[in-house]
């Protein structure tokens, strides 16, 4: 049984890329979805559908290469990490992303820095 969905739903992305899938399947719960919707609306993924418990994820490329080139987990359950609005780390000298909740809901550190809302970062995307 998994007990970190965000760590295999991040695995299976990163295990995906390197197998050169199309798509992969994840079980869904909210938290995961909307990971997956920060991840479409920044362009590292090509589309998301929701069905049955699960969600098909359609991994992203440019030619042969994949769009992510590196995602990794930041907060773990036994280490949270947080970070206010004028703190966000770099990730790869600024060519990633940091992936937050927020109480204003799960949002990439750009719409964070617009909405002025700091949190906790689950993710870095590069």
């Amino acid at each position: 049984m998994v007990r970190d969905h965000l760590s295999d739903f991040i695995t299976r992305i990163r295990n995906g890329y390197g197998a050169k899938l199309e798509t992969i399947d994840i079980p869904t719960t909210k938290t995961i979805e909307q990971v997956a919707k920060v991840l479409v609306d920044e362009g590292y993924l090509t589309g998301v559908k929701k069905n049955e418990g699960k969600l098909t994820i359609t991994l992203k490329y440019t030619g042969r290469e994949p769009v992510i080139t590196g995602i990794k987990r930041v907060s773990k359950p036994g280490a949270r990490v947080y970070t206010g609005v004028k703190n966000f780390p770099k990730v790869v000298g600024g060519l990633g992303i940091n992936i937050l909740t927020t109480p204003k809901g799960i949002l990439s550190e750009i719409k964070a820095k617009k909405l002025n809302a700091g949190g906790e970062i689950i993710a870095q995307v590069w």
